[in-house]
């Protein structure tokens, strides 16, 4: 795992934060966190708007960063010129340890409920459960996924209602695409699935996703790996892609191609104003359409496979 890494850090106004963290997760191939310094709860449903954000990206210490500084200087330029009022500071970028911005945003996080039944706590949080909870305890270290995030929230409460909808006399096979943390193939074992595949093309993600496994007593319930989607011969009940809206409409053919006949596919990582990309992008003979779900900035997909194709 890389220990030392370049920090890019763009302080921006709030309304401009989603489009340019999107940007920046294209630019580094890696996800990003944005600093809100009124934050002080797990849920971003309780984190206050504020008037500029600090959205952070990250690449590793050995990257030559010139031409994607020079290339997010001017997307920020062009972002700059088409909202006049918006003040957009030049971005900055400095060497950091693993440790500095790994652990420090611990402080701001509360165990969280999402849906139904899921609690999700944070791995040095205390927390009060009730009857039917089901927990999981998470560190994401340095991959995505710890619940708060819209595009996770959203995932997880498609994969809850899904598990709740099915009839079948079987647990379901599942494939988590782009898993982070693992935190939502953990959810769909405690909600009932069987078979669970969790991949990602990042190994640091994969080696924490094993790491909260393990301190859920998952370890065997689900395989990890780094397997691409190309590459997979198997197909799957359920699959969920929380990656982002281009990615999923590159690899349209292939997700349709590894569910069953008559299974769920969800979508997320989706900003709002990319819906009909991933629409268009999904439109099969042998794909419905069902549903959209929002939060903020970000919306969630569900469609199923039309039985006996």
């Amino acid at each position: 795992m890389t220990d030392s890494w370049l920090e890019i850090a763009c302080d921006v106004p709030q309304e401009h934060a989603d489009v340019v963290a999107d940007f920046l997760t294209s630019l580094t191939g890696a996800g990003v966190c944005v600093d809100n310094l009124n934050v002080d709860a797990f849920s971003t449903t309780e984190i206050p708007d504020s008037i500029r954000v600090v959205i952070k990206a990250y690449l590793p210490a050995d990257t030559d960063p010139l031409s994607k500084m020079q290339e997010l200087e001017s997307y920020l330029a062009e972002l700059s010129l088409r909202n006049a009022t918006s003040c957009f500071i030049p971005p900055t970028i400095s060497a950091v340890n693993a440790e500095d911005w790994s652990s420090s945003w611990k402080v701001h996080f509360k165990p969280l409920r999402v849906g139904k039944r899921l609690l999700i706590v944070p791995t040095w949080e205390e927390s009060t459960e009730i009857p039917g909870d089901l927990v999981i305890r998470i560190d994401p270290g340095m991959a995505f996924g710890t619940g708060g995030h819209e595009t996770t929230r959203l995932c997880l409460e498609l994969l809850e209602d899904t598990m709740e909808r099915r009839d079948a006399p079987t647990a379901p096979s599942l494939l988590d695409l782009g898993t982070g943390s693992g935190i939502l193939a953990m959810a769909a074992s405690l909600l009932g699935a069987g078979r669970i595949l969790a991949l990602d093309i990042d190994p640091d993600a994969v080696e924490v996703a094993r790491e909260n496994l393990a301190l859920n007593h998952l370890s065997n319930a689900i395989e990890c790996g780094i397997t691409p989607l190309e590459a997979l011969l198997e197909n799957f009940d359920v699959i969920l892609a929380n990656i982002l809206a281009e990615e999923l409409v590159r690899l349209a053919p292939c997700l349709t191609d590894r569910l069953h006949s008559g299974g769920s596919l969800i979508l997320s990582g989706i900003l709002a104003e990319k819906e009909d990309l991933v629409r268009r992008g999904f439109d099969s003979p042998t794909l419905t359409y069902c549903s959209t779900m929002r939060a903020g900035e970000w919306v969630a997909m569900l469609y199923r496979r039309e039985e006996g194709t």
